[in-house]
């Protein structure tokens, strides 16, 4: 068998790269907003911090279908989990990406609101732990990054108490992203039975009073055919509770490719 010459066998490479769609040659990015905020400011001093079993599944979700994931927090660098693997046995899927797909990497060097460069990112997601609704959801800079994602048509999306991190996403029109569209999130009258915040005392605000008061049209559970129902409108996703997380990422993927 005749080897191939190797300047045609570059040549050959090329001219296939070439001719790969733009989806196969530059992978889409997903921004994924996490909070630095390891504890709550009162005497107990209870635990805020990013859930690892909401935030992992997602980024699993996203990796697993070919996405870069970055992690952006106020004041970057590495951010806090709760549920933590040193902790408590998590989930197949979260010891999984932890081991195999450099979770851990990108958590302790998170990108700080300055170096995130909007246009990059087909998607922006924020999963729950109490700890984003202390400083995400109130970053100029990181909200700012969300509403021009999405204004460049990306997907907006959030699990659990993550939603509440959506709330003050304001676009250029003046509007909330979140007014007149069905949308979700931790319910109040889940929070109101959660000793984790002291039935909500302990919170900033309510995430379900903050999407109702930015005009979100709020689904609650007597809204939905199940409560764990992934809620979708136009390129807004959110659902309430933690074991959902993994498939608000599915619907964010597969509104990204239809894009």
């Amino acid at each position: 068998m005749t080897a191939m010459n190797p300047l045609i066998l570059s040549i050959s490479v090329l001219l296939v790269v070439a001719t790969l769609p733009a989806a196969a040659q530059h992978m889409p990015r997903v921004l994924m907003g996490v909070t630095n905020v390891a504890e709550i400011d009162n005497p107990e001093k209870h635990e805020a911090k990013n859930n690892l079993w909401e935030v992992a599944p997602a980024f699993h979700v996203f990796v697993m279908h070919g996405f870069e994931v970055d992690f952006v927090s106020p004041r970057g660098g590495p951010v806090p989990f709760s549920l933590d693997v040193d902790d408590f046995d998590p989930p197949g899927m979260v010891s999984y990406t932890i081991r195999y797909e450099g979770f851990r990497e990108k958590a302790n060097n998170s990108l700080s609101p300055r170096d995130v460069r909007p246009t990059e990112y087909a998607a922006y997601f924020v999963a729950g732990g109490l700890g984003p609704l202390f400083d995400v959801a109130s970053d100029r800079q990181i909200l700012a990054a969300a509403a021009l994602i999405y204004e460049n048509g990306g997907v907006i999306g959030g699990c659990g108490h993550g939603p509440g991190s959506l709330a003050n996403i304001s676009l250029p029109n003046g509007n909330y992203v979140v007014k007149g569209k069905k949308v979700t999130g931790f319910p109040n009258s889940s929070e109101r039975s959660s000793r984790w915040s002291k039935q909500g005392t302990l919170l900033p605000f309510l995430v379900e009073d903050a999407l109702r008061a930015r005009g979100g049209l709020y689904q609650s559970k007597s809204d939905l055919a199940d409560k764990f129902d992934v809620v979708v409108d136009q390129r807004l996703v959110t659902t309430m509770f933690m074991s959902s997380c993994a498939n608000a990422a599915r619907e964010i993927v597969e509104i990204v490719r239809k894009h």
